[in-house]
């Protein structure tokens, strides 16, 4: 990527899709709602038995809150972030009772605080992969809830809906809030948000304060948010780092995309290679420049670091649990954790050097660029019921991240985005280093201008 950290200025040739929560505050201001009806409009769809295990717990009704950015809007929040007075229980029973049970949170998690003095209306803590270690969102202890979009279509199939923020995503896309905040270490923002139809944005991790989150990696953690619209992320966005992002779309024309065909292209199903195909097309119609083009790095030995520092960063914290409460987690969450013990203090030195040097030749390879572009996920979602076995199971989990997770080992940012499928939803991932997610911000409301993909749940 070049050195200057915004594209030019210009006007995309599409109007950007309206924003959901700047509508509702309008509708707000102009009295022809109230904070209340919007908390007691997403508390039913709650209700709805397609959000069946979106939410581990619902808080009350807070008080009249119509000031801040977000006054009054529904939001939830991933069961990762602490609630004052509430169990972060991170979608395990390993931390809600038995001999590893963890007390009340004191205090609210920085995000959640954030959140709260903007002025939104949190409606409760959302399901997730246990410990947030899988990128398909099912859960043993909470229960597994299901693609939305798999649901509308065929309600006798439930599909994954993708993780770790599960209940993020499906809560998003079946109305329980506005937006969802979720955190984001190999995948787990823009996953569920592709599976489901939704935007889903990763920031440059340190933009966003972890205090108050349980880890899975440290140096791979972000967090972000999911909702129907980019303008929409980057409101909560704006909340989360309290520092907000001034994206200016760019023309069409003036946008350099990297569409690499190294890798990420590999074993796509049929839905996605036909939408991410249409999906290029559609922005080379209106101008933009798209080079397609293999890319070493991402075929590098050194993408193994990115394994090896999650395994290492997760077993250091989850060992003490482990030796008490082994038997309480998901086996397959389990099984992945304690593999870390097998990690060396070298192995995993060096695995952060293979992480440096490969982030500098991603950075080099992509001079010239603006950003790449690529499917986010390289299936739309499968059935629960085909991942019955582990290595079915295990198998999909690897073919799930690997796209996203590129993004993670490179400290970047990336925006995952609707494509148009006729069917199961599928997205288009772009992806920059870190830092560049002002200038990644204003592609992406060009380009979500110029798909056009509405985000919505198909109708039954």
């Amino acid at each position: 990527m070049d050195a200057h950290s915004k594209p030019p200025h210009g006007t995309s040739a599409a109007a950007e899709p309206a924003s959901r929560i700047d509508s509702l505050l309008t509708r707000f201001a102009a009295g022809d709602t109230t904070p209340e009806a919007a908390w007691a409009q997403a508390q039913q769809a709650a209700t709805d038995p397609r959000a069946a295990h979106v939410l581990i717990r619902h808080f009350e009704a807070p008080a009249t809150q119509s000031a801040g950015a977000l006054g009054g809007t529904p939001v939830t929040v991933k069961d990762l972030f602490d609630v004052a007075g509430s169990i972060t229980t991170a979608g395990s029973k390993v931390l809600l009772d038995g001999p590893a049970a963890a007390a009340p949170a004191e205090r609210d998690a920085t995000i959640v605080a954030r959140l709260r003095a903007a002025g939104a209306a949190i409606i409760g803590t959302t399901n997730m992969t246990e410990f947030a270690y899988s990128g398909l969102g099912l859960n043993p202890h909470w229960g597994t809830p299901a693609n939305a979009a798999g649901s509308a279509l065929d309600e006798g199939l439930p599909r994954v809906p993708g993780g770790s923020s599960s209940g993020a995503a499906v809560g998003v896309a079946l109305g329980v809030g506005l937006a969802a905040v979720g955190t984001d270490t190999g995948g787990s923002v823009r996953i569920p948000a592709a599976l489901n139809g939704l935007v889903g944005f990763k920031p440059t991790a340190r933009r966003v304060p972890m205090d108050g989150c349980l880890p899975l990696a440290a140096s791979l953690d972000s967090i972000g948010p999911i909702a129907h619209t980019l303008a929409d992320c980057l409101r909560i966005d704006a909340v989360l780092a309290d520092a907000p992002l001034r994206p200016t779309p760019p023309a069409p024309g003036q946008i350099r995309l990297l569409a690499p065909t190294t890798v990420v292209l590999d074993s796509l199903d049929e839905t996605v290679a036909h939408a991410f195909e249409a999906s290029l097309a559609r922005l080379q119609a209106a101008g933009v420049q798209i080079t397609r083009a293999p890319f070493a790095p991402f075929a590098d030995a050194a993408l193994a670091a990115q394994g090896v520092i999650a395994a290492h960063e997760s077993f250091q914290w989850h060992a003490p649990l482990l030796a008490r409460a082994a038997a309480a987690y998901d086996p397959r969450v389990a099984t992945r954790i304690a593999g870390g013990a097998q990690i060396s203090a070298l192995d995993y030195a060096a695995a952060l050097t293979a992480r440096r040097r490969w982030q500098d030749a991603v950075q080099a390879g992509l001079q010239g660029f603006d950003a790449f572009v690529m499917p986010t996920v390289p299936m739309v979602a499968p059935p629960i019921a085909a991942l019955a076995e582990d290595a079915a199971y295990f198998a999909a989990n690897r073919l799930m991240l690997r796209n996203t997770l590129l993004f993670n080992l490179l400290d970047g940012c990336a925006i995952s985005l609707p494509m148009a499928t006729g069917g199961l939803p599928a997205g288009l991932m772009l992806g920059a280093p870190a830092l560049h997610d002002e200038a990644l911000a204003s592609i992406g409301l060009a380009a979500e201008a110029l798909l056009a993909v509405a985000c919505s749940t198909p109708s039954r």
